[in-house]
């Protein structure tokens, strides 16, 4: 087959202007060259398209392609993540991974928990602050947790995002409304231990790769797996495999295939879990277009 390539690489926006925070969740030229070895060494041809708007340009030029792997993230949008397969479905042109309608569904955070519980599926209560009028309408318990609401690679997610009193969550709240120009999520903060559960494949087919528990060192941030934390993940955070002997990791499991296929989502993905002070696991976001670098990425490495 000839398979196309839709990405958004990190260095391309880093040269444009964009800064390090805003290009986080984009891709190294290492994950995007491991994924054209991989498909030329099955017997595919590769043809590196890019962006969104690269593609635009390739299908006006009258470009085709068997099948497109696709892993863009978008940079604009509540449905950014959406706009490649969308542009795709148009032209008929089959793709990997999940469709318009689930992309946009799990990038808003607030209106994936309200399908989730609706599907009756444990998920932290929460609150989105629109605007700064609308803290004075969070009724929850602290300590609480706040974040941007369509946001990815714990961007906005930092040593103030565990709120304790009115005062804390004000500030937080002001400031990434500030910042990132979107609602913020503001939900019960869950203490337990945390885990990232890798899916391949759709529907009944669907089954669980492996679970990892994310640790936080003694030099990380506190409290939440942080931006920080992520970005300097090798030194601050220790990723151990969990198997379903355990019964929270089974319990997680469950879910998140309940999740998967409750959502729709398709081919691969990720699901975090965060455990409440009863140390129930409860989902906290889905990603089903999770990173694929073949040492760093969260979903290769709960495969192996």
């Amino acid at each position: 087959m000839r398979i196309g390539l839709t990405y958004d690489l990190r260095d391309d926006y880093l040269a444009m202007g964009f800064g390090e925070e805003e290009t986080a969740e984009f891709d190294r030229e290492s994950t995007i060259a491991s994924i054209e070895g991989a498909l030329q060494r099955l017997g595919h041809r590769t043809d590196r398209i890019g962006h969104v708007k690269a593609l635009t340009a390739r299908l006006a030029a009258g470009d085709r392609w068997d099948l497109v792997f696709n892993i863009a993230e978008g940079m604009y949008g509540i449905g950014r993540e959406a706009q490649v397969p969308a542009l795709l479905d148009a032209y008929a042109i089959p793709y990997t991974f999940s469709d318009p309608l689930v992309l946009s569904l799990t990038l808003h955070k607030g209106m994936t928990k309200r399908v989730l519980r609706d599907g009756g599926l444990p998920t932290p209560l929460f609150h989105e602050v629109h605007t700064p009028a609308d803290i004075e309408g969070v009724c929850l318990p602290f300590p609480l947790f706040c974040k941007p609401l369509a946001e990815g690679t714990g961007k906005g997610i930092d040593g103030a995002s565990v709120v304790r009193t009115p005062a804390e969550l004000r500030a937080t709240c002001e400031r990434l409304l500030a910042t990132f120009r979107q609602p913020v999520l503001v939900e019960t903060y869950l203490p337990g231990r945390e885990l990232t559960t890798g899916i391949t494949g759709t529907g009944a087919a669907a089954r669980v790769v492996g679970t990892m528990e994310v640790v936080l060192g003694d030099k990380a941030e506190q409290g939440a797996y942080t931006y920080t934390n992520k970005e300097l993940c090798e030194e601050l955070v220790e990723y151990r495999l969990v198997t379903a002997q355990d019964p929270v990791v089974r319990a997680a499991e469950e879910i998140s295939l309940a999740a998967w296929r409750l959502l729709g989502c398709r081919d691969a993905g990720r699901l975090d879990l965060r455990c409440d002070a009863a140390g129930l696991p409860q989902l906290m976001e889905l990603n089903p277009l999770a990173g694929l670098h073949p040492e760093h990425s969260d979903l290769p490495s709960s495969a192996t």
